[in-house]
């Protein structure tokens, strides 16, 4: 089991930019997966982007393509996610989550989750 924390959610106009991180209890270098979700309120929670820890390949989802970035410190056991030009609709409350083995779009194969940080975007 790995134990996620979440922080750098905040309230921001459209266009504006933040920065999320994940701090994990233990980091490993193999083919494991940590990944971004998130959920508004009245949604099924999805995942905007994934990345393969050992060899730090990523994957967007559609609408946040370009957008956003995930990215990672292993010495930090931090995982980060960078948020530019801000929508409206990107308002909900985001959270990291770890997997052994392949990354999945589905949240369902994900057993280890943050807690969660919020993010809101006013226009």
């Amino acid at each position: 089991q790995v134990q996620l924390v979440e922080s750098g959610g905040g309230s921001v106009q459209a266009g504006g930019s933040l920065r999320l991180s994940c701090v994990a209890s233990r980091y490993t270098y193999s083919r494991d997966c940590m990944a971004w979700f998130r959920q508004a309120p009245e949604k099924e929670r999805e995942a905007v982007a994934l990345l393969y820890i050992g060899d730090g390949a990523t994957y967007y989802d559609g609408p946040v393509k370009g957008r956003f970035t995930i990215s990672q410190d292993n010495a930090k056991k931090t995982l980060y996610l960078q948020m530019n030009s801000l929508k409206p609709e990107d308002t909900a409350m985001y959270y990291c989550a770890w997997r052994p083995g392949s990354c999945e779009w589905d949240s369902s194969w994900y057993k280890d989750w943050g807690q969660g940080t919020q993010v809101t975007v006013s226009s």
